[in-house]
């Protein structure tokens, strides 16, 4: 089966059926939802890119009166901003739409504007959809998450850093500004040796340089740095927000190797964010994440429709705005309860 197959392996709290026809019945009966409509496609990225505008227009105009009454417009411009991101997501997926070259030119140009390079987000992006949920394959494309056990065997060193990783402050605030200041805009790891990976940085440090500049001349340089590195700085915390609530969550999944299976992985260890509808609209339905780790195929502007069409999967472990602020508490695997625990509850575990 491959990784688009939309059925699960029978386990805990698993909605489909996971054998070799009840895949194909899924693959068919959720076809229609993997179909491309390109006339939709191009009114989401329009949409998006206007309000973008608008926003990032009131926000510099603001400056002018102040950087604290105008950050009120900062706020609409990162969400636009994580709009623009999931649709290169989508991009990076080949589900946007329907040619694959289209896909891969609008992913590039809007690394450039989201200033996440497209191939090297692209190749960890990757990783994480083959390896959502084991315990054999972490540390790529997602947030490291260590078992009690792991936890318990580290030096006292080793438990104070990691208990630095997981704490919010790092997570939400520290980390995000990392990505957008140093782990996506310089070429860490081996530049020589992925030199694909390289030049995407690197050429997405150009694009988003021209274009910054373009936009400073407009508006000043100060104002610029100003008011749109808050907006960046911002968009990325939201983003990393709605990633970790997807998959750090109590009844999560994770399992070793011999156990792991693609598509408990992605109905058990993905959550359906149920989020009120205009936040829906305006993080394009990513919080219907089983559904795209089940079928990632399936467009963003159809995730919602398949839900809705489909009750096995509005069995879903739902998780409320409200309720995902309790799983920033969280942070080892218990093997023994199969959850995710706070660092009290595993020393009384």
């Amino acid at each position: 089966m491959t990784h688009e197959a939309c059925a699960a392996a029978p386990s805990r709290g698993s909605v489909l059926a996971g054998s070799g026809s009840s895949a194909r019945a899924w693959r068919e009966r959720l076809a229609p939802y993997a179909k491309a409509d390109a006339a939709r496609a191009l009114g989401q990225l329009a949409v998006t890119a206007v309000l973008l505008i608008g926003s990032a227009a009131a926000l510099f105009s603001g400056l002018a009166f102040g950087f604290w009454p105008a950050l009120i417009f900062a706020v609409p411009a990162a969400l636009f901003i994580v709009r623009l991101f999931i649709i290169q997501h989508d991009c990076r997926h080949g589900s946007f739409f329907r040619s694959s070259r289209v896909n891969e030119l609008i992913g590039r140009i809007l690394g450039a504007v989201t200033t996440v390079p497209y191939l090297a987000w692209r190749r960890d992006h990757a990783v994480h959809h083959a390896s959502c949920g084991s315990l054999a394959r972490r540390g790529v494309g997602e947030v490291t998450t260590l078992t009690v056990a792991e936890y318990r065997a580290r030096s006292w060193w080793g438990r104070l850093a990691y208990r630095l990783y997981r704490h919010p402050l790092v997570l939400f605030v520290i980390g995000p500004a990392y990505l957008v200041l140093v782990r996506y805009r310089l070429p860490l790891a081996s530049p020589l040796k992925d030199l694909p990976t390289s030049l995407s940085i690197l050429g997405t440090d150009l694009a988003a340089v021209v274009i910054g500049a373009g936009v400073a001349l407009l508006v000043g340089p100060v104002e610029f740095i100003v008011g749109w590195g808050t907006v960046l700085l911002l968009a990325s915390a939201i983003g990393v927000w709605l990633f970790y609530v997807q998959h750090q969550f109590e009844d999560t999944y994770w399992r070793p190797a011999a156990e792991w299976d693609f598509h408990a992985a992605a109905l058990e260890g993905s959550s359906f964010y149920d989020l009120p509808r205009f936040l829906h609209w305006l993080t394009a339905w990513i919080g219907f994440h089983h559904i795209h780790h089940l079928a990632s195929k399936i467009r963003s502007y159809r995730l919602r429709a398949c839900f809705d069409a489909t009750p096995e999967l509005q069995r879903a472990k739902r998780m409320t705005l409200r309720g995902s602020l309790r799983t920033v508490r969280l942070a080892l695997w218990d093997e023994a309860t199969q959850r995710l625990v706070s660092f009290r509850r595993s020393r009384t575990g």
